[in-house]
């Protein structure tokens, strides 16, 4: 898998793990990316994050995550 399938891929899914944990996509706390990670593994999405990357896969899935519930200052 590229690492642009799985960006397309964890930015779709963070939505959807939103929408089933209740958490508004704009949200007042940061949701956890680590509850997000093992709802990927526990429902058969962790191939997602086997891509090639320079700073790591967990490390550029986390900005995306954090880039789509509006954390970016994070990063």
């Amino acid at each position: 898998m590229t690492k642009g399938e799985a960006e397309r891929a964890i930015r779709y899914l963070c939505g959807v793990w939103a929408k089933e944990s209740g958490i508004p996509l704009r949200p007042t706390e940061q949701p956890s990316f680590s509850d997000f990670k093992a709802w990927l593994h526990g429902n058969g999405h962790g191939h997602y994050l086997a891509f090639k990357s320079l700073a790591g896969p967990d490390y550029d899935a986390e900005a995306w995550f954090d880039h789509e519930f509006g954390q970016g200052w994070r990063n």
